[in-house]
């Protein structure tokens, strides 16, 4: 067990926005969070994150360390005057991992080197990050969240803003990394279709849980046909 929720409730200025959340994740997870607008997808990631306290219930970790976590938040874009290259962005994803250093590792440039290739941005290595398109600042994220990602990676509607040929690129990068490095993932998206395609659990919340559990079976399930309208078809 990595985390573990039990009778959590996580508030966003005060208000409970979800409650009665009771699961874990484990090793090797990949477990999408979805729900329509204001449902609580992303104050429930924070609250995993530990970015928000529960407000009631416990929220606990077993075999899981901070420096083990890797984050892609919403995307936004940068500002005009952000200065940074596109390794640096990359390499900031290991702040994590230093400890008390005051300088990063030979491993860490290498890990951020790694997945600069990973992820087809090698050529774009001393590009200004803020020069590239929307599609390739995303990608570059993604590859600094898997940086700081030993064990757990969340991510927060990860395709926002992409077209159907980078949402299909994007979700097909998550999953290789995915299966390489043996991470669990934690997807919050409003693509369930896409969701169902991938993920191995779909949690669908409003305001608390509706459904936890395969693909196949929300698929099936009466809430599952409400957002699906059929059952699309699985790799």
């Amino acid at each position: 067990m990595l985390i573990a929720c039990k009778d959590a409730a996580f508030a966003y200025e005060g208000r409970a926005v979800i409650q009665d959340l009771t699961f874990e994740i484990s090793q090797n997870e990949y477990l999408c969070i979805v729900g329509e607008n204001g449902s609580g997808k992303s104050t429930l990631l924070k609250g995993l994150l530990g970015l928000l306290p529960p407000q009631y219930g416990e929220l606990l970790r077993g075999d899981l360390a901070s420096s083990d976590i890797g984050y892609l938040p919403q995307y936004r874009a940068p500002q005009k005057d952000f200065p940074a290259g596109v390794f640096e962005v990359v390499l900031s994803g290991r702040q994590g991992s230093r400890g008390i250093l005051p300088f990063y590792s030979r491993q860490d440039k290498q890990t951020a080197e790694e997945y600069l290739e990973h992820l087809g941005l090698g050529n774009l290595r001393n590009t200004c990050y803020r020069e590239l398109s929307g599609g390739q600042q995303q990608r570059v994220l993604l590859a600094r969240a898997f940086c700081g990602a030993k064990k757990l990676l969340f991510l927060d509607e990860p395709a926002a803003g992409l077209d159907p040929p980078g949402t299909a690129e994007l979700y097909r990068l998550i999953q290789e990394v995915r299966r390489q490095k043996g991470l669990a993932v934690v997807m919050v998206s409003h693509d369930i279709p896409t969701a169902v395609q991938y993920a191995r659990r779909i949690l669908h919340v409003r305001g608390k849980p509706l459904f936890l559990g395969p693909p196949e079976a929300y698929a099936e399930s009466s809430l599952g046909k409400e957002f699906l309208g059929a059952r699309p078809p699985r790799d």
